[in-house]
């Protein structure tokens, strides 16, 4: 126990050079707690791809959901260690050795949210791609067994839709069979499912092909129809926060603000990590 303080030091060293997320902000409110000898708060991390990910100033507006789910949750009960990372697949991630950073840090009591499939599709590079049936599940699995062997609870989101319609003006899916391996594999493995690429698409349909571009990256050189802007990172954050709820991973005290309105300026860009 004498040299924790100093593998501390060298884990959030190993954390902010590998994954490139402030996660100092997140271990801060634990510090404290411990220092009064209150309970440790838990923490939320999140493993997966640029939809969720941290964006930095030189790719504003673009913004991941994990930026806004902060503001549905009571940071000091529960912090966010956003490790998610642009065109990481399930399989990259951990070939790369970020999901072993985060078992570096995760404790007993704290949640790892698993959402992956964006770049798990890419059959064209072989660093990044699985097969639903197959490859991603065992993928998948390394994240519940690492998780659960630290005694912390895994918890899969399927990937959030992009924007896709048809003449009609249907939304359509574009993930093909990776949602339902992952479905799948909650069910299998009792893990909690946030079916985000169900209820994104519901999302999508409701506000239609047109409302639909306010939330993504579009801007007046780019129609990028898979990354979010501010209001739509927003929109799906409160998603994630609504099902961590809803599924029992959360308690009511955990989370805050699902029903208010979230300004769009409460969104920042760090200038770098």
């Amino acid at each position: 126990m004498t040299s924790r303080p100093a593998h501390g030091v060298n884990r959030r060293r190993a954390v902010a050079a590998l994954a490139g997320v402030p996660l100092a902000v997140a271990a801060a409110p634990a510090a404290a707690g411990h220092a009064r000898g209150a309970p440790r708060a838990s923490t939320l991390y999140i493993a997966g791809d640029s939809t969720a990910a941290q964006k930095y100033a030189d790719a504003a507006p673009e913004t991941g959901w994990g930026m806004a789910l902060p503001f549905f949750l009571d940071g000091r009960r529960l912090p966010v260690a956003n490790h998610a990372m642009n065109g990481r697949s399930s399989k990259s991630f951990v070939d790369e050795g970020r999901l072993a950073v985060i078992l570096e840090s995760i404790m007993p009591g704290d949640r790892l949210l698993v959402q992956f499939a964006h770049n798990d599709e890419k059959s064209a590079d072989p660093a990044r791609y699985t097969e639903p049936w197959s490859t991603y599940q065992e993928y998948l699995r390394r994240y519940v067994e690492g998780a659960r062997s630290r005694g912390a609870r895994p918890v899969f989101a399927t990937a959030v839709e992009r924007r896709k319609f048809d003449a009609a003006g249907t939304a359509l899916p574009t993930h093909g069979d990776y949602p339902a391996a992952m479905r799948a594999l909650a069910d299998a493995e009792d893990v909690p499912l946030l079916d985000l690429q169900a209820l994104s698409l519901a999302l999508w349909q409701r506000l239609g092909a047109e409302k639909t571009k306010a939330y993504f990256n579009w801007t007046a050189t780019e129609q990028d129809n898979t990354h979010f802007n501010p209001p739509g990172a927003i929109a799906v954050a409160r998603l994630v926060a609504a099902e961590l709820l809803h599924r029992g991973v959360l308690a009511p005290r955990d989370v805050r603000r699902l029903d208010d309105a979230i300004p769009d300026s409460w969104i920042t860009w760090p200038e770098g990590p």
